[in-house]
C-alpha cells in the first residue's frame, strides 16, 4: 500500500521514468508518457506489476509466491523511496555525499602534491646528473 502511495506522486514517476529511459533500452516511452500525463489526478492509481507491464520496466520488480516475494528495486529507485519515505535518510544521503566528495578532492589534492614533488626530485635529479656530465667533459 505505501509503495502505491509512492507512485502516485508525480515526481516519483518522473524520477523512475527518467531512470528507465537511461537504463534501459527497452523501456516504452509513449506510455510512460500517458501515465506521467494521468499522474496527479485523483482517480490515478499505478502498482509496480502495472507498470512494468505497460512499460516494460526493469527498476522496480514484483515478484510473488510463498518464497522471495516482495517488491525489490535498484539502489537508484531504492535511494529515491527511502528519501519519500523519511527526510532524515534524504539528509543523511546528501552528507555522506558531501563527505564522499570532500575525501575524494582530498585525495585529488594530495595525489597532486605527490605528482608535484615526484617531477621536483626528478628535475633535480637530472639537473645534476647533467652538471655532473658537463663538469666532466671540461
Amino acid at each position: 500500500m505505501l509503495i502505491e502511495k509512492w507512485l502516485r506522486n508525480k515526481n516519483t514517476i518522473e524520477f523512475i521514468g527518467i531512470w528507465e529511459q537511461i537504463n534501459n533500452f527497452i523501456f516504452n516511452s509513449p506510455e510512460f508518457g500517458g501515465i506521467k500525463n494521468e499522474t496527479g489526478l485523483n482517480r490515478f492509481t499505478l502498482s509496480v506489476k502495472k507498470w512494468i507491464e505497460k512499460t516494460n520496466a526493469i527498476g522496480l520488480i514484483a515478484k510473488t509466491g510463498r518464497y522471495g516475494s516482495g517488491t525489490f528495486a535498484h539502489k537508484d529507485i531504492a535511494f529515491e523511496f527511502g528519501s519519500w519515505l523519511s527526510p532524515s535518510f534524504k539528509l543523511y544521503l546528501i552528507k555522506e555525499f558531501q563527505r564522499l566528495k570532500e575525501n575524494e578532492n582530498n585525495c585529488l589534492k594530495l595525489e597532486w602534491s605527490l605528482q608535484r614533488t615526484s617531477a621536483k626530485v626528478n628535475y633535480l635529479i637530472r639537473t645534476d646528473a647533467i652538471k655532473e656530465t658537463l663538469s666532466k667533459e671540461k
